[in-house]
């Protein structure tokens, strides 16, 4: 090994030491902060807690109405994931294969939908919303979140994955007698796995953690989702953060856990597309 590149390596290593350690600090801080005490967080705040003290998790829980809350959450998440599964891959399929113009028109304004935030068309969306008589529930939300937020990206990624299946998969089909619809369904839809993961998981993420379109179409506090539980628990002028950041914890886990176990599939759609691409 050269003596330029001996005197790189320890530079790098101490690079990632100090990006890792900006990276856990304040996930360290918050674990941590859960399991003290109000006097015990402000006399240490980076030090261990003396004891486990789950009592601020046994108040976060009485103080959030939890399990309706996460209900909530999964049932947007989940149903609009699906939509957007079922209507972006056929967006996608038929953009990337036919040659007609329209299409291509098509997919121009969805890239636009990328480029244009999304608190521009509030106003506008929740007349749409009340009109459609959808205000406070959750398939409001759900289409806002499907059409209006995340349908974009999900047609940039599958387009870009669909141009390299080979088309000669489908010529055959066709010869054989399969028509268009039962084409993509049993031979194209399988194909796109790896990208349909991540698909999956980019959205989750995002309608999970979606703050802002719950927030205005969803008034009930029945109908509210977890962030919404947390948020009514932040004062005007103080915050104990000591029962605030376990109702933090409690929001993000079922997030963290999906994402521990579906990581994976992340890597495997983004090194088949670069392979592929």
């Amino acid at each position: 090994m050269s003596k330029k590149k001996l005197i790189k390596k320890p530079i790098f290593l101490l690079g990632l030491l100090f990006i890792s350690t900006v990276v856990f600090l304040p996930i360290y801080y918050l674990i941590v902060t859960t399991f003290k005490t109000p006097a015990e967080a402000a006399a240490n705040p980076l030090g261990l807690p003396t004891s486990l003290n789950f009592s601020n998790y046994i108040n976060a829980l009485e103080a959030m109405n939890y399990l309706q809350a996460l209900k909530n959450n999964l049932i947007i998440t989940v149903v609009a994931v699906v939509f957007l599964v079922f209507f972006a891959s056929m967006a996608a399929y038929v953009i990337a294969r036919s040659k007609k113009k329209i299409f291509r028109v098509m997919y121009s304004i969805f890239l636009v939908g990328l480029i244009i935030p999304f608190q521009i068309a509030i106003v506008p969306l929740y007349q749409i919303i009340s009109g459609l008589h959808l205000m406070n529930t959750h398939m409001g939300v759900i289409l806002v979140s499907v059409f209006c937020i995340n349908l974009p990206l999900s047609i940039f990624l599958l387009r870009g994955f669909i141009n390299t299946v080979p088309i000669e998969l489908e010529e055959a089909a066709f010869m054989d007698g399969c028509g268009t619809f039962r084409c993509f369904w049993v031979i194209i839809f399988p194909l796109l796995k790896p990208i349909i993961s991540t698909v999956v998981i980019l959205n989750t993420l995002a309608i999970w953690n979606d703050f802002l379109t719950p927030l205005l179409f969803l008034q009930s506090p029945e109908k509210q989702v977890l962030l919404q539980e947390v948020y009514k628990n932040v004062g005007p002028f103080a915050t104990n953060w000591t029962a605030f950041f376990p109702m933090l914890v409690m929001s993000t886990l079922p997030l963290v856990i999906f994402y521990i176990f579906m990581q994976k599939r992340v890597i495997e759609g983004v090194v088949a597309g670069s392979v592929k691409g």
